[in-house]
């Protein structure tokens, strides 16, 4: 393995059309046992203050669980940008980290609940960037939290030929 994943972007290339298509996952951990990461960019119409009210304090009013992926959508996983990086459960890059469920007020500048995560077995995500399925990008602390169509955005932002993906359209078929 070239090295772990952890804090960078998996932007999904455009052959892919499963699940994945047109994601921005960030990922949580990627060692030799294998890879987390959680979808950024699928929103649910369901609020936080509804499926996690535990969490809507933190979380904010009117803000929607996300759907981070299709493994285990009972699970939750909730994202923060932490005023001290050490206060997260799980440290994920810079200010980002998985919140502690046991911490008693953790000091937050925003949070995002994500239901599901997408999970590789050993060696399965190393495979697929081999194959060209996923394109990396270092990750932003506002990329976790953005609203819109985060996929574009992040391939203007890396630049060169990933800007002309960029400006593809979602349904192809309206070029």
């Amino acid at each position: 393995m070239p090295g772990s994943l952890r804090g960078k972007l998996l932007i999904a290339a455009p052959q892919l059309l499963d699940y994945f298509r047109r994601t921005v996952l960030l990922v949580v951990e990627h060692t030799d046992e294998g890879a987390i990461a959680v979808v950024l960019n699928r929103p649910t119409e369901n609020e936080v203050a509804v499926l996690v009210p535990e969490l809507a304090a933190l979380a904010g009013e009117g803000e929607l669980v996300h759907a981070g992926g299709p493994v285990n959508p009972e699970a939750v996983l909730a994202l923060g940008d932490f005023e001290e990086p050490s206060d997260a459960g799980t440290p994920i890059a810079g200010p980002l980290g998985l919140l502690d469920p046991e911490q008693d007020d953790p000091q937050l500048r925003r949070l995002r609940v994500f239901a599901g995560y997408a999970g590789w077995a050993p060696g399965q995500l190393d495979a697929e960037l081999e194959e060209g399925a996923w394109i990396v990008e270092q990750a932003a602390a506002d990329d976790p939290f953005a609203h819109g169509d985060l996929w574009p955005v992040v391939l203007q932002r890396k630049g060169g030929a990933y800007s002309l993906l960029a400006s593809m359209p979602a349904d192809p078929s309206l070029n």
